[in-house]
C-alpha cells in the first residue's frame, strides 16, 4: 500500500500528520486533497483554483510548472513525492504559488536563452528539497550557516526548540524521509522570528511563516540563499545522537573556505 512506508509518529512529520493521516485515510486521496484545496481558497498566481488531477490529464508538449501557471491544475501522480506535495500545497499555499510563479516566468525566458537559469534552479531546489529553519537567535543562524554543527545541533532537543525549530517544506525530501538514513540532507532557508512566534500554535506559526517567506522570494533569490542541513541531526529527531554521531564528517561536513 502507498502509505504503509509513512511513520506518523516521526518527529518531522508532526506538522503534517493531522492533514495527511486524513488523506491518507481517504478512499480517494487526490480527490480530498482536491475538497481541502477549494475550502481553503487556495489559488495560484492568476487567481484560478488549484486543483490536483490525473498526471495523463497534463497535455503533450506543456511544462508541469507551466500548466499549474496557467489553469490552477496541479498534476498529479499516486505516489509518495506526489502527495507530500499535495501536502505542501495545502499548509504554505503562500510559497507554493509564488514558486510556481517564478518557475512559470523563468520557464518563459529560458525558450528564448536555451538554459534554464539561476532563477529555474533555485526555485526548483526550495520546492523540492527545502527545510525552513526558524530562530529568534542570530547566534544560531550564524552557526548553522558556518556549519558549527557543535553550537547549532549538540544540546537536549528542549534546549533546541526553546529558540529554534525547524521545518519540513521539500516535497521530495519529506519523501526521503519515509526510509530515512543519517546523510539525507536539506537545502535550508533561514528565518529569523521574534520569541513571541514560538508562543503561538503551530496553524498561527504556518500562517505567518507562508506569508512572511513568500513575500521574501518575491524579491528574487538563488542557489546562494541556501544553507545546508543533515536533519537527522535536528536534536531528538534520530538515536544515538551522541558526540560520535555528530563527528562524522562525511555526514556533518566543516564549512569549505573559499580562497
Amino acid at each position: 500500500m502507498l502509505f504503509d512506508t509513512i511513520d506518523w509518529s516521526q518527529p518531522w512529520l508532526a506538522r503534517l500528520r493531522r492533514v495527511g493521516e486524513a488523506l491518507a485515510g481517504s478512499d480517494d486521496w487526490i480527490e480530498a486533497a482536491c475538497a481541502l484545496s477549494a475550502e481553503r481558497g487556495l489559488s495560484n498566481a492568476a487567481g484560478q483554483p488549484i486543483r490536483f488531477i490525473a498526471q495523463q490529464s497534463l497535455p503533450a508538449g506543456i511544462v508541469y510548472e507551466s500548466h499549474i501557471a496557467a489553469t490552477g491544475e496541479v498534476p498529479t501522480r499516486h505516489n509518495l513525492h506526489d502527495f507530500f506535495n499535495a501536502l505542501a500545497w495545502l499548509h504554505f499555499p503562500n510559497i507554493k504559488r509564488v514558486l510556481n510563479a517564478l518557475q512559470a516566468e523563468a520557464i518563459n525566458h529560458s525558450r528564448s536563452r536555451g538554459t534554464r537559469g539561476p532563477q529555474r534552479d533555485a526555485a526548483t531546489l526550495f520546492d523540492e528539497n527545502v527545510a525552513l529553519f526558524v530562530s529568534h537567535d542570530d547566534n544560531m543562524l550564524e552557526a548553522l550557516r558556518a556549519h558549527d554543527w557543535r553550537t547549532t545541533l549538540q544540546k537536549t532537543p528542549d534546549a533546541f526548540f526553546s529558540h529554534s525549530e525547524v521545518i519540513l517544506f521539500g516535497h521530495a525530501l519529506i519523501e526521503k524521509l519515509a526510509t530515512p538514513y543519517k546523510s539525507i540532507t536539506a537545502h535550508v532557508w533561514t528565518v529569523r522570528m521574534g520569541s513571541t512566534w514560538f508562543a503561538m500554535s503551530h496553524e498561527a506559526q504556518q500562517s505567518v511563516l507562508d506569508q512572511h517567506i513568500a513575500s521574501m522570494l518575491l524579491e528574487g533569490f538563488d542557489n546562494s540563499a541556501f544553507c545546508h542541513l543533515p536533519v537527522l541531526g535536528v536534536p531528538g529527531w534520530w538515536h544515538e545522537q551522541d558526540a560520535e554521531f555528530y563527528a562524522d564528517t562525511d555526514v556533518f561536513r566543516p564549512k569549505r573556505q573559499r580562497h
